[in-house]
């Protein structure tokens, strides 16, 4: 019986190595495993990262901006002025409308709680308009008719001044002209500019050319 023994604790020996073993391949192929999903990641995010790094950058131009203190209307007034100065400079207004009758989208004279002056008007002269409230004037839409002209950082710009003339001062609204539908006018090109650095305004100043010569600007502003 003692001669027995030997060879049985040699097998249970056997038993447990081979057991051991087991679990070590199984901790190897578990970490192997959890390696290659490792690797599959990375590889991934290396992927995305080289087409994001090999992909051009696009950067869009935004339309430059045209602020109304650098704006001189005929040389002699800013764009907003008293009505006193309305008719020593241009003159008795070829006529007057109640805004109350024509309900326009927007006021600029338009009150803090957002309520309007019903006798607000706009005057016409030359084919520009102006919005008018008590003593004070505002320019709507400047006309280039007859002599009327604007400068813009010491630039004349009139009814002669073209479209390669405009692209000099805003290259990137240049890029952006598109045609549209004026109604009474027909159709008509315009560039958008912005009214500040920062986009702090909702509105724009639109400026409109006919055959490709400067025909009015417009301050435009969202409902």
């Amino acid at each position: 019986m003692p001669q027995c023994k030997k060879p049985i604790q040699m097998r249970t020996l056997s038993i447990i190595l081979i057991f051991c073993f087991c679990i070590s391949c199984n901790k190897n192929d578990s970490k192997t495993v959890e390696k290659l999903n490792g690797s599959e990641k990375i590889d991934k995010t290396g992927n995305n990262n080289k087409i994001k790094d090999d992909s051009p950058e696009i950067k869009i131009d935004q339309n430059e901006v045209m602020k109304e203190e650098d704006i001189l209307f005929n040389g002699k007034f800013k764009r907003y002025f008293s009505l006193t100065e309305f008719v020593n400079v241009l003159g008795k207004a070829d006529s007057i409308k109640l805004m109350s009758e024509l309900e326009p989208c927007s006021y600029i004279f338009e009150n803090e709680d957002g309520s309007k002056d019903i006798d607000d008007k706009y005057l016409y002269k030359d084919g520009s308009r102006y919005e008018n409230n008590k003593e004070k004037v505002a320019v709507d839409e400047f006309r280039f008719t007859k002599n009327n002209f604007i400068t813009y950082r010491g630039k004349k710009l009139n009814s002669s001044t073209t479209i390669n003339d405009l692209k000099k001062l805003f290259p990137n609204a240049i890029k952006n002209i598109k045609t549209i539908d004026v109604h009474g006018e027909g159709n008509l090109q315009v560039i958008q500019l912005r009214e500040d650095e920062n986009n702090v305004s909702d509105g724009h100043i639109n400026m409109f050319m006919r055959s490709g010569k400067l025909y009015f600007i417009h301050w435009w502003f969202p409902c």
